[in-house]
């Protein structure tokens, strides 16, 4: 789950409709960049390219058992979600205590990526912060995988995020086969930071290109909010602290970093 900086409101006061924050919350945090041109957005918690249906998401849900009609238009509780991502977290309860998000905290170190598409838990944490991890995976349904059940919709949906990682996985390892052939090339870099912006996986394409920090870096500036999110240093590696969390933000508590 890729962090970054949300930043603070760009309007005084409420939207009056939260659907005008879109263009907003792309611009500050989601809008993937090749040469200063925005190509793409993204889901804030799955990480895949949304070309059509792109939601503005409430961390605090609007409506339900845990409404917080309050905040319905409330910069601070917005993210952008794809339909699988925004349906999976519906009006459950948010708790910042026991949950990570990626406006407020280093949501990338907590998580490990791997070649077969799923999503695990960073075991170098200690026990609180991979209870948050945990409880994170639950509530946004990026820990589901297919099993035996009736409902062949949340089958077809599990399998489809792990098939993309797979699939945003093997395009990287081959595009690094490329880049290890030519490092110094900035066409060749160029074209794979084109393809990371496309296929989306920020997290995937990082961890495939862990030992080259001349494209992390540019991975990490290539899509907004990223690098202002204070969580990588100057080797483009993921910080040992959290979210920077300039906008001071409400988060975990009971997180090891504070």
């Amino acid at each position: 789950m890729r962090p970054f900086r949300r930043g603070p409101s760009p309007i005084v006061g409420d939207y009056s409709d939260y659907s005008d924050a879109k263009i907003d919350l792309i611009s500050r945090f989601s809008s993937g960049l090749i040469k200063s041109k925005f190509k793409v957005a993204y889901c804030s918690y799955c990480e895949r390219v949304i070309t059509t249906g792109l939601a503005v998401e409430h961390i605090q849900p609007k409506k339900g058992k845990y409404s917080h009609p309050m905040l319905i238009g409330r910069w601070n509780n917005f993210l952008l979600a794809c339909v699988n991502c925004n349906s999976s977290k519906g009006s459950k309860g948010v708790f910042f205590d026991y949950l990570l998000f990626p406006d407020r905290d280093n949501t990338f170190k907590a998580f490990v990526y791997k070649a077969d598409g799923k999503i695990y838990i960073n075991k170098s944490n200690n026990g609180v912060m991979q209870s948050l991890a945990i409880n994170t995976l639950r509530l946004t349904g990026l820990d589901k995988i297919p099993k035996e059940t009736t409902d062949e919709n949340s089958n077809l949906i599990a399998q489809d995020r792990i098939n993309q990682r797979m699939e945003a996985w093997g395009t990287a390892e081959i595009l690094l086969s490329i880049y290890l052939k030519d490092k110094h090339n900035k066409d060749i870099r160029e074209m794979i930071a084109m393809q990371m912006v496309t296929t989306g996986y920020f997290s995937v394409w990082m961890t495939v290109f862990a030992e080259h920090n001349e494209m992390k870096k540019i991975f990490i500036d290539s899509i907004s909010g990223t690098r202002l999110s204070g969580c990588f240093d100057i080797n483009n590696n993921s910080c040992i602290h959290p979210h920077d969390n300039p906008d001071r933000l409400d988060t975990g508590r009971f997180s090891i970093y504070k």
